[in-house]
């Protein structure tokens, strides 16, 4: 469950305020639905806004309207954001969750512009709110696959730490061999510089700014290719068998404690039973 579930964060007192949490907050009525739905489609206006005022032919052409159309949204999110925070009870809880944080970050960009320009572009952080549509079309069993992605991401960190030391032992062995091989005439100049290239090779990114010119090193470049093609599938097995461990774990049915009458023997009694199928006596007290 992602951090910040409406149900923790408590309904006010007040009945005005009561009545703005059901519309913001409660998904279930039409009035909620329809304030959901409003906002998942003025995130996507303003996320397109930026977008295309990155492109610097629409920026010169339409700077004022683009302008305008950011400050507005800016304007409505930050109504927004304080209405979030009138209509719950406990109000650091919402701002310190993961949507109230969200919800923060996709406002301070345009007012932190102001001094430093160049953080114009982190209005795209409002995508994030997106997440929010799980929640608007009855989605929310995809939460608990994110969930269970988590858990299976959690789980293989250390077998994933382990796989990507020993690629980059792997890479360092290769880069450094192919220093030797190759030297600075054919653009490997140093230690650096030739991993960086073994990096891109293993990874088959392969930018080609840096190529091997001998045969050695063309043969060490094609090994190197091989050993990346048949890794790269590496970290996904393990998060797979993670996740269809964790989903095998979910799908068993809850263990039954098998109870033995004392009288006449008879067993498979339910772990909430208190006397015997069989003769009526009264069953012994679960163990543990």
């Amino acid at each position: 469950m992602i951090p910040g579930n409406e149900s923790e964060l408590g309904k006010p007192t007040e009945r005005w305020r009561r009545r703005m949490h059901e519309v913001i907050f409660e998904s279930e009525t039409t009035a909620g639905r329809l304030f959901d739905k409003l906002i998942v489609i003025a995130i996507l206006v303003s996320v397109a806004v930026v977008i295309l005022d990155s492109v610097p032919a629409l920026n010169q052409r339409h700077r004022v309207a683009f302008d305008t159309a950011e400050w507005f949204f800016t304007a409505l999110f930050t109504v927004e954001y304080l209405a979030r925070l009138v209509s719950v009870k406990r109000q650091l809880r919402y701002a310190l969750s993961f949507f109230g944080i969200v919800d923060l970050l996709s406002i301070l960009p345009t007012y932190l512009a102001f001094f430093f320009p160049e953080l114009h572009a982190l209005i795209d952080v409002r995508i994030l709110r997106l997440l929010r549509v799980f929640r608007i079309f009855k989605l929310t069993d995809y939460m608990v696959e994110y969930q269970m992605l988590g858990e299976a991401l959690a789980a293989s960190r250390r077998k994933i730490l382990v796989f990507l030391s020993a690629v980059l032992m792997v890479v360092l062995i290769l880069g450094t061999l192919l220093y030797v091989v190759e030297g600075p005439e054919h653009g490997f100049k140093d230690i650096p510089t030739s991993v960086y290239w073994a990096i891109t090779t293993i990874t088959t990114v392969g930018f080609g700014d840096i190529t091997p010119k001998t045969d050695l090193g063309r043969f060490i470049a094609s090994v190197i290719m091989l050993i990346g093609w048949g890794t790269l599938a590496v970290p996904t097995g393990i998060v797979t068998a993670e996740m269809t461990v964790r989903h095998q774990l979910r799908s068993l049915p809850p263990p039954r404690t098998s109870r033995d009458c004392t009288r006449c023997g008879a067993t498979g009694h339910a772990p909430e039973a208190a006397y015997c199928q069989m003769c009526g006596a009264a069953l012994p007290p679960v163990e543990g």
